[in-house]
């Protein structure tokens, strides 16, 4: 997808309310979970230092306990508190894309939660670009909570939110969402690996591989059986409960029942049933791609296709995606008829 410019990035939607703001920051120095708006998606956030307000995320999300969350942090400032033996390498990157769409995994520090880490020796970080982020990483800065643990706001394994709509459709109304509109991004920030001597992708995002090489010199790897367990990185995730599998364009389409919905660059001919056109371009695809699949998936078909897109390295992070959310939803291959 195109690379992410940290000079054109801007953000959309209602001005920052103060008191909102506040609030949420209150309820967080609490022990309650807060949804807010990051550039790639909604987060569910908690106070990463308090283990009882973490335990909440993964209580509501139904998220398995050793999988680990990612620290959303104002600025450097608070890296000290959460990571330590921090590589050069690392520091080029946060100076390069902080704030932005990049999350780093470092060795912890002695003071961070197993529940953070998922018992890893390592913690993940990321500092957002987002408006709305940063105002209430900054408030609760100034209330002394110096990270916010924040999964995407969805059921566990379920699509990601790039709405506040999308975050009560799947908590419901009493869950406090500071609402900015649709994330400009759409899907999940770029994770690498630092830990060790030299950079490891674990999850493409709008940051390219490419970009991460430009600016420190040093080729990314690729994971490993040693990596470290990850957000977003288990064989099925980002997931309609609508069984979804991905379409090629020279397969045979046209005999679809109308219950079929189709996410595609263009619409088949004979096809009868529900259509979503997808965007050509693969910042406008990943931006608009979780809205769409939730389309589909409130619509209440049979099944969902989704066009294949090239297998470019811009498309890198989409495709991952896309492998993910049309993956079976258990571990045995379940056969499907399209």
């Amino acid at each position: 997808m195109t690379a992410f410019n940290l000079e054109t990035a801007s953000e959309s939607g209602p001005p920052i309310n103060p008191a909102l703001i506040a609030e949420a920051a209150q309820r967080l120095a609490q022990g309650g979970l807060v949804a807010f708006p990051t550039e790639t998606v909604y987060g569910l956030g908690a106070d990463a230092s308090n283990p009882q307000a973490v335990s909440k995320i993964y209580a509501l999300k139904g998220r398995p306990s050793h999988h680990p969350l990612i620290v959303h942090i104002a600025s450097q400032a608070e890296l000290n508190y959460w990571a330590i033996n921090v590589p050069h390498y690392a520091h080029t990157l946060m100076k390069t894309f902080w704030p932005g769409p990049l999350s780093l995994i470092l060795p912890r520090a002695p003071r961070v939660s197993d529940w953070i880490t998922g018992g890893q020796n390592t913690v993940g970080l990321r500092c957002p670009s987002h408006p709305h982020a940063q105002a209430l990483l900054s408030a609760c800065a100034k209330a002394g909570i110096y990270g916010v643990a924040a999964p995407s706001a969805n059921r566990f394994g379920h699509i990601s939110p790039t709405t506040a709509a999308h975050v009560t459709e799947e908590f419901g109304p009493q869950l406090l969402v500071i609402d900015a509109g649709p994330c400009t991004i759409g899907i999940e920030s770029t994770i690498v690996d630092c830990s060790g001597m030299a950079p490891v992708l674990l999850r493409p995002g709008s940051i390219s591989r490419e970009q991460i090489k430009q600016a420190i010199g040093i080729p990314v790897q690729e994971r490993h059986a040693n990596s470290p367990r990850v957000s977003g990185s288990l064989p099925a995730h980002y997931q309609p409960h609508t069984p979804t599998r991905l379409w090629q364009a020279h397969e045979e389409i046209s005999n679809c029942s109308s219950k079929t919905g189709l996410f595609a660059f263009q619409k088949p001919k004979g096809f009868e049933g529900f259509f979503i056109p997808a965007p050509s371009q693969p910042d406008a695809y990943a931006q608009t791609l979780y809205a769409s699949l939730r389309n589909l998936d409130a619509a209440k078909l049979q099944y969902i296709l989704i066009q294949a897109p090239p297998e470019d390295l811009e498309w890198e992070a989409i495709n991952d995606r896309l492998q993910r959310a049309c993956a079976p939803h258990n571990t045995l291959q379940q056969k499907r008829e399209f």
